[in-house]
């Protein structure tokens, strides 16, 4: 039952992220802390039993890693990064505010999950 409320979220979040980035006057910020909501549902979703401060710190480890994967720039790569699905999961360029958007998104979704759903587990 979690996991498919997980995969709710999920599919969810991933709705509002590509909404957020259709609409002018939404900031591009708010997709970058949508993304790292995102993964912190799939970090959830696949490992259904961590503590939630474990999840909050997977889930953020690896938003940092494939931001930080965006430096490393070589074709094949890049051929990937030009798809929609490598552009929406690998990103473009590195961005510093990127950074802090993750954290933010991270922070945020573990503060709700165990201060206002009293979700420790």
């Amino acid at each position: 039952n979690s996991r498919k409320n997980n995969f709710y979220l999920i599919a969810g979040t991933i709705l509002l992220g590509l909404i957020s980035r259709k609409i002018p006057y939404v900031p591009l910020f708010v997709g970058d802390v949508l993304y790292a909501v995102m993964m912190f549902f799939m970090v959830r979703f696949v490992f259904i039993s961590k503590k939630m401060h474990w999840v909050a710190v997977m889930s953020l480890g690896i938003c940092f890693f494939i931001e930080l994967s965006q430096i490393y720039q070589t074709p094949w790569l890049n051929n990937i990064r030009q798809t929609l699905p490598g552009r929406l999961i690998l990103g473009q360029g590195f961005l510093l505010s990127d950074l802090l958007a993750y954290f933010v998104g991270t922070l945020l979704v573990w503060l709700v999950a165990e201060r206002f759903f009293n979700i420790k587990k």
